[in-house]
C-alpha cells in the first residue's frame, strides 16, 4: 500500500483507481488496530491526509467519469504515529512503473 500524494490529474486511471483503493486499506488497517510500522519507516502514508486523499481521488475519479460507490469508513490514530511520503521518489518511481504516468508527470 502507498500514498502516491502526486497531483491526482498527473496519475492514469489504473494507479488513481489503485491508491483509491489503498486509501481504503489504510482505514482497514488503522481500525483493525494492526501496526503500521513498515509504511512509516518506508515513508508511505501520511495518516493525517487519508481522508483529504482519498476526496481527491474520488473527485478526479467523478471528473474521468468513473463510478465512485464507496465512502471512506471513518477511523481514528494516534497523533503520534502520523507518517511521511517523499512525493519525488514517488513521482519517480511512478515514472519508472507506468508509461502513461510518465508522460503525464513530465
Amino acid at each position: 500500500m502507498r500514498m502516491w500524494g502526486v497531483p491526482v490529474e498527473n496519475m492514469c486511471n489504473k494507479h488513481l483507481l489503485g491508491e483509491h483503493v489503498e486509501m481504503h486499506m489504510f482505514v482497514g488497517t488503522i481500525n483493525k488496530n494492526k501496526k503500521m510500522d513498515g509504511y512509516f519507516k518506508n515513508k508511505l502514508v501520511v495518516i493525517s491526509e487519508i481522508k483529504k486523499r482519498h476526496n481527491d481521488l474520488r473527485n478526479e475519479m467523478i471528473r474521468r467519469g468513473i463510478n465512485h460507490k464507496s465512502e471512506l469508513p471513518e477511523f481514528k490514530w494516534n497523533k503520534l504515529e502520523m507518517g511521511e511520503i517523499d512525493i519525488e521518489e514517488n513521482k519517480k518511481e511512478l515514472k519508472r512503473r507506468c508509461e502513461e504516468c510518465r508522460i503525464k508527470l513530465e
